[in-house]
């Protein structure tokens, strides 16, 4: 208990020292527009010819008023750039950016799209037999593109709603020439496998305090579906038990190597912050290397500062039960 208590201390030091050291909020609203400043510089030198255009022409108007931000069929032709070759692709369906003195947006908005497939109805018939088991071949590809298509557009739904409730938000706050608000929407491929494609959707907001949250997508190339959780494991396998003791491992084993490292597990004082369990729900991904990664978003089982943590799963730890 001494032990626990004295842990408990040290985070609480930890977090005074935090706090003491942070900047005011003028200095750090500067931080953050210079960061924000920074970021479009460098993506602004990547661009084309025509997005330089464009961003000297709307500077020009830009006081307070709302950048003419790309429409979704503008920001779809100019970008031919598939990120990520295979049988998904990633490009750009909207590029919205706004900045004044107090408030930056710099939102891109990906979208998935579907290789165009070689086309294989000319198969050639050797006979009754083997043109039945072309016809069912063909078939069984048909029905897994469908489920794709269906899959990509129920994943570019729910992206599009989530960046549009930020817009909204974001230029509603606008209106208020007291505030500051910095807002990115970014998006990173982290895996392009034969059997597995993933997403990363990364939101960064900041009024006052900054916050990122992270929403993650992958999809069974095999079957055409995005996979949940429980999709990753033989059926009725208990697989919470041991990738939750896992995930606790980890955070003391981090916490024992670096004091400045700090999780809400084990902590007699405050038992409500702890982390006990996963749930069907909780974030995750597949790497390139195949491995199953746990995400949470910030304060979810860590003070704030500790940012968006994420646990890659040993094989030996759920091998026998994945899929």
């Amino acid at each position: 208990m001494e032990g626990k208590r004295e842990d408990y201390e040290k985070l609480e030091k930890l977090r005074e020292q935090y706090e003491k050291h942070q900047m005011t909020e003028h200095q750090k609203e500067a931080f953050r527009r210079s960061i924000m400043k920074a970021k479009r510089e460098n993506r602004q030198k990547r661009q084309k010819t025509w997005q330089k255009t464009f961003a000297a022409a709307a500077a020009a108007i830009a006081l307070f008023i709302l950048l003419p931000n790309l429409s979704p069929e503008i920001a779809y032709a100019m970008s031919n750039l598939p990120l990520v070759g295979g049988i998904v692709k990633v490009v750009t369906f909207r590029d919205y950016q706004y900045e004044t003195d107090r408030h930056n947006a710099d939102i891109t908005v990906p979208e998935l799209t579907l290789s165009e497939t070689e086309g294989e109805n000319g198969a050639s018939g050797g006979g009754s037999a083997a043109g039945d088991a072309a016809g069912t071949e063909q078939a069984a590809s048909s029905e897994k593109e469908e489920r794709l298509q269906k899959t990509t557009d129920e994943i570019n739904e729910e992206i599009r709603q989530i960046t549009d409730e930020i817009i909204a938000e974001f230029e509603a706050a606008a209106a208020d020439e007291e505030g500051y608000q910095d807002v990115m929407v970014k998006s990173e491929i982290l895996a392009t496998a034969d059997d597995y494609f993933t997403l990363k959707l990364i939101c960064y907001q900041a009024s006052g305090s900054g916050a990122e949250w992270d929403y993650f997508y992958t999809i069974d190339l095999n079957t055409g579906e995005r996979l949940a959780l429980a999709d990753l494991f033989a059926d009725g396998a208990d697989y919470i038990t041991p990738v939750s003791e896992n995930i606790k491992e980890q955070m003391k084993a981090q916490m024992a190597a670096d004091e400045m490292v700090a999780y809400w597990v084990d902590n007699e004082d405050v038992p409500e912050w702890n982390f006990e369990r996963i749930t069907d729900e909780t974030s995750f991904y597949l790497n390139q290397d195949g491995n199953l990664v746990i995400c949470f978003n910030e304060g979810d089982v860590a003070p704030m500062y500790m940012g968006c943590v994420e646990f890659v799963i040993p094989d030996e730890v759920i091998g026998d039960i994945r899929k």
